[in-house]
C-alpha cells in the first residue's frame, strides 16, 4: 500500500485456533474425500472461504443516460448523482427461480462439480413468489439425476442481507460437527423493481452462486464480524402481490450509513483483539487493501467509503494523516454528522484517490447492471476478483459491508491467499456484459408494466423472447391453474 499509515501486513494472517488444523495442503486439489479426511480428525477445517463465483444477469439493459432524457430529469441525475451507467432489465420470462436455477447449473458445469458432492445449498433473496415454498426446493430439481437429496439449507430473507446471512450459515456448517466433507453453495439472487418515480433508476437484477469450502483462495477472517441490527422502516414489502417496495430513499441512505458506522466500528475492535500485536490499537481503513460494499447505487457506496476515514479520524483525531479533517471531528457521530453536506463533500474529496484504488474495481457490475439486492455485494466481489490482475490481489485483505433494510448489517473481511485466475476465466464479466441487448426507455417501461400486470397470475404462459437469452439460461415456461411453475433451459 502506498499510504504511510500502517499496512495490513502489520497484522497476522491467521488467528490463534483452539487446535492445530489438519487439512490438505492448499495447493492440493480439494475433493470430498480429502475434506472428509479433515473432518474425521475433529479439527477445524483450515482456510474456509470462496473457491468459485458465478454471476448471472438479464440479457437486456437500459441506458441510464437515455433514461434521464425519457424521465425528463436533469442531465447527470442518474449517471452522476447515482453513479449508474446501465440497468439490467427482466421481462416476464425470468423470475427468482429461473435466475437461481441458471446460476447454480452454470457454476456446477463451469467447475466440473458433481451434485453428489454438494451437502449444503441455501438461497438468500427478498424476491418472493410464494409465502411457503422456498426457492431452495425448486433448485433441488437439479439434484434429481444424481440421487442426492441430503442437502442442508433453506431460504433466508431480510432485504439485501439474506445472501450474506446464508454465506455465514454455510461457513458455520463447514466449521461445525455437522460438516460431512462436502461443498457448500450459496445463492444470492434478486430482481429489483420499483414503481415509476425517483427510485426506479436504482433497479436491476442479478444472481451470484458462491462455492464455499476449506483451503480456498479467498479465506474469510474468523471471529471478526461486526454486526448491527435494529428496527427501522426504510424499505419494506408488505404488499405480497406486488414486486414494488415501500421505500423512503433518503431515510434508507441514512440508515445504511448509520448501520455502516456501527458494524465497522465493532469490526475494527474485534479485528484488533484477534489479529493485532497491540489489541488496544484498533485498525483503520488503511489496513484494508480493498473494500466491497452492498450497492443500492454507486454514489452511496462512495459516501460510505468516505465515512470510513471519518470514523478513523474520530478514534485517532491527533493522527497527522487526518490533519485536513481535524476540524470536522467536532460533529462526532451525532445526527448532524449524517446530514451535513459540507462534511460529506469534504470527506468524498479527501478520499477520492483511495476510492479509485480500493473501491471502484468492485463496482463494475453495479454500474452496469444496477441494484441486485442480495446479490449486490457478492457481484461486487466477483467484479474485483475477475477484473483485477492476480498479482495485485495476492495476499491482500478485503473488507466487505453488507446491508439489508429493516435492518441488518455486517462488516467482515477476507484474505486473498491463492490464485484468482479461475475467477477471471469463468466469470468473463466484461465480455458477457458486452453481449447484452439494449432496450429503449420506452421498451423498458413496457416490460416493467408487463411484469406488474402479470405478477401472481395463474394459467399463464409468459410472452418474453427466449431467443435473446444466453445459452444455458433457464426461463419460466408456464404457470398452471394451481400456480405451479415449470421451467426450460436455452
Amino acid at each position: 500500500m502506498t499510504n504511510t499509515a500502517r499496512s495490513s501486513s502489520s497484522y497476522s494472517s491467521s488467528p490463534p485456533t483452539p487446535c492445530t488444523p489438519s487439512s490438505p495442503n492448499p495447493s492440493t486439489t480439494i475433493t470430498p474425500e480429502t475434506m472428509v479426511g479433515t473432518f474425521n480428525t475433529m479439527s477445524f477445517p483450515a482456510n474456509v472461504g470462496i473457491h468459485a463465483l458465478e454471476f448471472h444477469f438479464p440479457a437486456q439493459f437500459v441506458d441510464q443516460e437515455e433514461l434521464e432524457q425519457f424521465d425528463g430529469v436533469s442531465t447527470g441525475k442518474y449517471t452522476i448523482g447515482l453513479g449508474q451507467t446501465q440497468m439490467g432489465v427482466c421481462d416476464d420470462r425470468e423470475d427468482i427461480n429461473s435466475i437461481s436455477l441458471t446460476v447454480v447449473q452454470n457454476l456446477v458445469e463451469k467447475h466440473s462439480l458433481s451434485f453428489k458432492d454438494i451437502g449444503f445449498l441455501e438461497v438468500g433473496t427478498e424476491t418472493l413468489i410464494d409465502k411457503s415454498k422456498s426457492v431452495k426446493t425448486v433448485l433441488m430439481t437439479l439434484f434429481e439425476k444424481s440421487g442426492n437429496f441430503d442437502v442442508v439449507g433453506i431460504d433466508t430473507k431480510n432485504a439485501c442481507y439474506g445472501g450474506t446471512a446464508s454465506v455465514f450459515n454455510a461457513v458455520n456448517w463447514i466449521e461445525s460437527s455437522s460438516w460431512d466433507g462436502r461443498w457448500a453453495i450459496v445463492v444470492a439472487a434478486d430482481i429489483a423493481s420499483y414503481a415509476p418515480g425517483p427510485a426506479r433508476p436504482t433497479g436491476g437484477a442479478g444472481a451470484v452462486a458462491i462455492l464455499i469450502g476449506p483451503n480456498a483462495p479467498v479465506v474469510f477472517d474468523q471471529g471478526v464480524r461486526g454486526t448491527f441490527m435494529n428496527n427501522v422502516w426504510d424499505f419494506y414489502k408488505p404488499e405480497l402481490g406486488c414486486e414494488y417496495p415501500i421505500v423512503d430513499g433518503h431515510f434508507s441512505s441514512v440508515c445504511y450509513i448509520q448501520s455502516f458506522d456501527a458494524s465497522y466500528n465493532l469490526f475494527t475492535q474485534k479485528f484488533a483483539k484477534r489479529y493485532s500485536p497491540h489489541p488496544e490499537k484498533k485498525i483503520t481503513s488503511q489496513d484494508l487493501d480493498h473494500v466491497v460494499f452492498h450497492s443500492p447505487n454507486c454514489k452511496l457506496v462512495q459516501k460510505a467509503f468516505a465515512r470510513m476515514t471519518y470514523l478513523d479520524l474520530l478514534q485517532d483525531p491527533e493522527n497527522a494523516l487526518y490533519g485536513p479533517l481535524k476540524e470536522w471531528a467536532r460533529f462526532g457521530q451525532t445526527e448532524e454528522s449524517y446530514y451535513n453536506k459540507d462534511l460529506e463533500r469534504t470527506l468524498i474529496q479527501f478520499t477520492k484517490d483511495e476510492y479509485q484504488k480500493k473501491v471502484l474495481p468492485s463496482l463494475y457490475a453495479a454500474t452496469n447492471v444496477g441494484n441486485m439486492y442480495t446479490a449486490s455485494m457478492w457481484a461486487g466481489l466477483a467484479s474485483l476478483l475477475s477484473l483485477t490482475p492476480e498479482q495485485e490481489l495476492l495476499q491482500k485483505r478485503v473488507g466487505l459491508f453488507s446491508y439489508g433494510s429493516g435492518s441488518a448489517a455486517t462488516f467482515f473481511s477476507a484474505r486473498i491467499v491463492g490464485s484468482t485466475e479461475r475467477f477471471k476465466e469463468t466469470i468473463q464479466m466484461q465480455t458477457r456484459l458486452a453481449q447484452r441487448i439494449k432496450v429503449t426507455p420506452e421498451r423498458y417501461s413496457e416490460l416493467m408494466l408487463l411484469r406488474q400486470e402479470t405478477a401472481g397470475l395463474k394459467d399463464y404462459t409468459p410472452v418474453g423472447d427466449t431467443t435473446i437469452m444466453a445459452k444455458g439460461t433457464f426461463y419460466l415456461q408456464h404457470i398452471d391453474d394451481k400456480s405451479r411453475r415449470t421451467y426450460a433451459r436455452v
